[in-house]
């Protein structure tokens, strides 16, 4: 159920889509739906982003994996992965957003018959995520060309160098099959690795089935659908100058297609998706290690009124005595 749960509610999605479209809905899913689900994204990507900015951090606690700055000359300190300055953090987030530095020095751990417990390297989860990472993001680049009259020369250049093979026609873009690749393999991972399958829960399930839906469609439209590309910018265009309009002959697929879009934008601030904004404010990642050459004092910490060991004597004194328990003052 864990897997055919969320299956199915994306099945449910498209088949929900494409009643509508014949139904004439068409303003509800292309205008409604959509709007709907960027203000739910904006409202709730901000909300989530100063609830995490206002939670107190009292202490230094950056996961460090290297050698610490130490007052001895002789210590070579590692400056990415136990940095002391801003410089040193800076340059470990920058390589954490675009590398996935810390996922490529993960490790697995597997138990063989017996007692023999071994661990050893885990760098296809690295490689499967960093390319679900950037294909995912060309793609969301290269759709920038709809949210424009002109289009960007560096937006064509992505284009050009995404479809360099040039296989095809229309052209094959690398990016298409990587996705669709990195999220089997991920999908494949949680349902062949027992350890990752128990702990996974179906709403680690559902955003693989959402974006292989919406890449799926994305594909259908691109190669084998053929969906008039002037009108679907028009209506996009319509959606971003606040003038939206309903052009005739898009078709369904275009509409299931933007419907899963609007629901992965509602449900990225209600998930874990959000990793993407957390990442930048998780204070494991984005402080300093200088512990030991600065004190940190705790700005949340307010006057309390305390109970001395005096006071506590002075108040029950002669009940010590009467107990037998020593007293400091007679």
């Amino acid at each position: 159920m864990k897997i055919l749960l969320p299956l199915f509610t994306v099945i449910a999605l498209v088949v929900i889509a494409f009643v509508g479209v014949q139904a004439n809905l068409h303003a509800l899913f292309g205008i409604v739906i959509p709007y709907a689900a960027v203000l739910i994204f904006m409202f709730g990507f901000i909300f989530k982003v100063l609830k995490w900015g206002r939670s107190p951090v009292p202490f230094r606690i950056p996961t460090t994996a290297g050698q610490m700055k130490s007052f001895a000359p002789w210590i070579k300190q590692n400056k990415l992965d136990n940095p002391s300055s801003r410089l040193g953090v800076f340059g470990r987030m920058l390589l954490e957003v675009f590398l996935f530095r810390s996922l490529f020095r993960n490790t697995k751990t597997q138990l063989y018959p017996g007692t023999k417990l071994t661990y050893g390297s885990e760098k296809f989860l690295w490689l499967g995520g960093l390319a679900f990472h950037w294909s995912f993001l060309i793609i969301f680049v290269r759709h920038f060309r709809f949210f424009m009259q002109t289009v960007p020369y560096p937006i064509q250049l992505a284009e050009h160098l995404d479809s360099f093979l040039q296989i095809g026609a229309p052209l094959l873009y690398i990016t298409d099959v990587v996705l669709v690749g990195a999220v089997t393999f991920l999908f494949l991972r949680r349902v062949f690795m027992p350890q990752i399958k128990y702990i996974s829960l179906p709403a680690d399930y559902f955003p693989l089935f959402l974006i292989l839906g919406i890449a799926t469609t994305g594909i259908m439209m691109r190669y084998f659908t053929k969906v008039p590309v002037v009108r679907v910018k028009e209506l996009v265009m319509g959606l971003v100058s606040f003038q939206p309009v309903i052009p005739e002959g898009i078709g369904s697929i275009f509409y299931i297609h933007l419907f899963l879009v609007s629901t992965l934008l509602a449900y990225f601030p209600l998930s874990k998706l959000m990793h993407m904004g957390g990442v930048f404010l998780s204070p494991t990642r984005n402080m300093a290690n200088n512990s030991r050459e600065v004190r940190h004092i705790n700005p949340w910490n307010y006057p309390v009124h305390v109970h001395t060991y005096d006071q506590y004597e002075d108040d029950f004194r002669e009940k010590m005595k009467k107990a037998g328990l020593p007293v400091e003052k007679e």
